[in-house]
């Protein structure tokens, strides 16, 4: 039996469950701080390890974010070697036409088929070197090649049956004080035209060449006819003769020195425009009789400039800016040095009504000089040559804001692209005569070369 000895109470709190009156507001007390109650050298281990861990977060981060990035670039295809071939001397430049690949060397030519990479023929006559080769196809076993060496010198060759044939030097003189050394050559497609640039002690000047490809290709083909037909009689002449004999074939290069190809014949001579001057007339009635246009409204007489009037213009101009010509150092123009030059197809520009042309042979050329803001279209009309003592004057002109800085035609021929220098593109139809697009680069950029993909 439970007896109570004692009456029935509530029993005293117990001391250690009371709360300290500085953790009254316990609840409201940041967790982290209870790291704080840890030894000095703990402290400073937790901090080392937590920083450790941000940083190589932020490090996982950006990793991702560069791979993420990386994944939605277009990738580039890598392109790896699927033959090589040895030459036996330097390359400097190579050109590919039909099935071969012709290499210009530190010394001479070099020739390599395509197919099995294997050297076809070499020409070292001149012992010259190579810098620069431009070839096109004439038919499937002849390529015509433009090439200029160290010296500036403009080769002009014909492969043909695997061997070089040197038509002509186009720059090469007598007296080599006088020769004026070659900085560039263009070759159409097709071989029918060839431009070279040529620069003398003062000027430059362009000079385009028609090649008589037909002719070349004419007596090509009499040749080696000639040559089968010498072959088949050594071999008469061997079996013929009995015994033991060995059937040799006449070497094709061997024959093939003894033929002479037409040289190619100069066709225009382009010369960098000349700065405006004055007027040499008299009166306008002279200038109207030069034109030889009778249509005309009014005497004209307000509209001849002279020379005077143009000096006394660069007079006005420079008293007037003086400081400014002096602190720029302005001096005075000089005529272009470098030119940039296309062949253009026919297009409506480049063709008069009662022209024939054919739709793969070019009917012009396109020219821009180095400083100058105007783009020169000249038609390769073979009656101009009648007018080799007068300055040739262009066609058709398409002036530019800025100074041309380079130039690219299209493979159709139809587009032109322009770029200025003042960093700005301007794509022309060149069938219709008009810009298509404008595109400006950003502020402070050069551009040095365009080109259609």
């Amino acid at each position: 039996v439970n007896s109570r000895q004692h009456p029935l109470e509530i029993p005293p709190p117990s001391g250690k469950d009371w709360p300290k009156e500085e953790e009254e507001n316990f609840f409201l007390l940041d967790p982290d701080r209870k790291r704080d109650v840890l030894p000095q050298p703990f402290r400073m281990i937790h901090k080392l390890v937590m920083q450790v861990f941000e940083d190589a977060v932020e490090i996982i981060e950006k990793r991702e974010m560069l791979r993420e990035a990386q994944k939605r670039k277009v990738q580039p295809i890598k392109c790896f070697p699927t033959a090589e071939f040895q030459v036996t001397e330097r390359a400097n430049c190579l050109a590919v036409s039909g099935k071969y690949i012709f290499v210009g060397l530190s010394v001479g030519l070099a020739a390599f088929n395509r197919c099995d990479l294997k050297d076809v023929c070499a020409w070292d006559a001149a012992q010259t070197e190579i810098c620069a080769i431009h070839a096109s196809a004439l038919g499937d076993e002849c390529h015509v090649l433009l090439a200029v060496d160290e010296m500036g010198l403009a080769w002009l060759f014909c492969f043909h049956k695997e061997s070089f044939l040197l038509i002509k030097a186009l720059n090469e003189v007598e007296d080599i004080s006088q020769r004026s050394p070659c900085v560039e050559v263009v070759l159409s497609r097709g071989g029918d035209y060839a431009g070279i640039l040529l620069q003398g002690n003062t000027e430059a000047w362009l000079e385009i060449y028609q090649l008589p490809k037909d002719s070349w290709l004419t007596e090509m083909e009499e040749s080696s006819g000639a040559a089968e037909e010498l072959a088949c009689s050594e071999r008469r002449l061997s079996s013929s003769s009995g015994g033991t004999f060995l059937l040799q074939e006449l070497p094709v290069p061997a024959v093939q020195d003894d033929i002479k190809l037409d040289p190619p014949e100069l066709l225009l001579t382009v010369r960098p425009p000349k700065p405006i001057t004055g007027t040499s007339f008299k009166g306008p009635l002279d200038a109207l009789k030069e034109v030889g246009d009778g249509s005309m409204l009014g005497l004209g007489y307000n509209h001849l400039i002279k020379d005077s009037q143009w000096e006394l213009q660069e007079a006005i101009f420079c008293s007037t800016y003086q400081e400014y010509l002096e602190a720029e150092g302005v001096t005075k123009e000089e005529m272009p040095r470098y030119a940039t030059f296309h062949f253009l197809l026919p297009s409506r520009i480049l063709m008069g009504p009662e022209m024939e042309v054919e739709p793969d042979i070019p009917v012009g050329i396109g020219v821009h000089w180095y400083g100058n803001h105007n783009f020169c279209l000249y038609l390769l009309n073979p009656s101009l040559k009648d007018k080799a003592g007068s300055d040739l004057k262009p066609d058709v002109v398409w002036p530019c804001a800025a100074p041309i800085a380079c130039s690219a035609v299209s493979s159709c021929s139809r587009y032109l692209a322009l770029a200025g220098e003042d960093a700005t593109i301007t794509i022309w139809d060149k069938h219709l005569g008009y810009p298509l697009s404008v595109t400006a680069i950003l502020e402070e950029r050069f551009i040095r070369s365009i080109h259609f993909l």
